[in-house]
């Protein structure tokens, strides 16, 4: 479980996202979205205590998160699928991951076969896809077997097989009692497998809703999330096609 109080996030002189309260629920998938530039990856790496807050406080699982001092060891992330060495491969990658985490090496088995990259797990990184490494990037967050599961983008540059994956492995995490929380652009796919959403916008959060809840609030002519999106965000007409983007 995040849980999230008084929250602010910015830089000297510019404020970013503020987030008086937020809870991201154990069992469930939420999604976060928004518009480029409305805080999402921030508020992922403020979590993950990579960078600081100019105030309030994060707690996952009932451990404070402090930056740079405290990664909370239930917490799970996958961030950015560029955060690799191109002469490692994925196995030494994992174990290298493993060691300095205190897990045993004969998780980085384990992970391979969920992401189903056991027969290139030899191969140097640098040749592989974009798919590929998002699924390295996702074997590295479930090393730890986490109870919370942070995922920035996961879908980018995964194809249809790839797609209906990821949909299944999260729902399967979720259904055993994890926290999984997702930044996505793709409406279309949070529309088929989210259980909560949080949107953001204009430095703040707009909705923190169900997602049975937020569809049963769509206006007249509104056909599904990315009606509810615009209306929500009140993202301008030549914008709205990029909103699902």
């Amino acid at each position: 479980m995040i849980d999230i109080r008084d929250l602010t996030l910015g830089y000297p002189g510019v404020t970013v996202l503020e987030v008086p309260e937020l809870s991201v629920a154990d069992g469930a998938i939420t999604y976060l979205i928004g518009l480029n530039g409305t805080g999402k990856t921030t508020l992922l790496r403020s979590i993950c205590g990579l960078i600081a807050p100019a105030a309030g406080t994060i707690r996952v699982d009932d451990t404070v998160v402090r930056a740079h001092r405290t990664t909370p060891a239930t917490l799970g992330m996958h961030l950015d699928y560029r955060a690799f060495d191109p002469r490692h491969t994925a196995r030494r990658h994992l174990r290298w991951i493993a060691r300095a985490r205190g897990i045993p090496v004969g998780r980085v088995g384990e992970v391979l076969e969920i992401v189903d990259l056991v027969g290139v797990a030899d191969r140097r990184l640098g040749h592989y896809s974009l798919g590929m490494l998002q699924r390295v990037g996702i074997a590295a967050a479930l090393l730890g077997a986490p109870r919370t599961l942070l995922l920035d983008e996961p879908l980018n540059g995964l194809d249809i097989a790839g797609i209906r994956w990821i949909r299944e492995l999260l729902r399967e995490l979720a259904d055993a009692g994890t926290c999984v929380l997702v930044a996505s652009h793709l409406l279309d796919e949070v529309e088929r497998n989210a259980d909560h959403i949080v949107i953001l916008g204009n430095r703040g959060v707009l909705a923190d809703r169900p997602f049975a809840h937020l569809m049963s609030t769509l206006e007249p002519g509104e056909t599904g999330l990315e009606d509810a999106y615009v209306r929500i965000a009140g993202v301008p007409g030549r914008l709205a096609s990029g909103a699902a983007s």
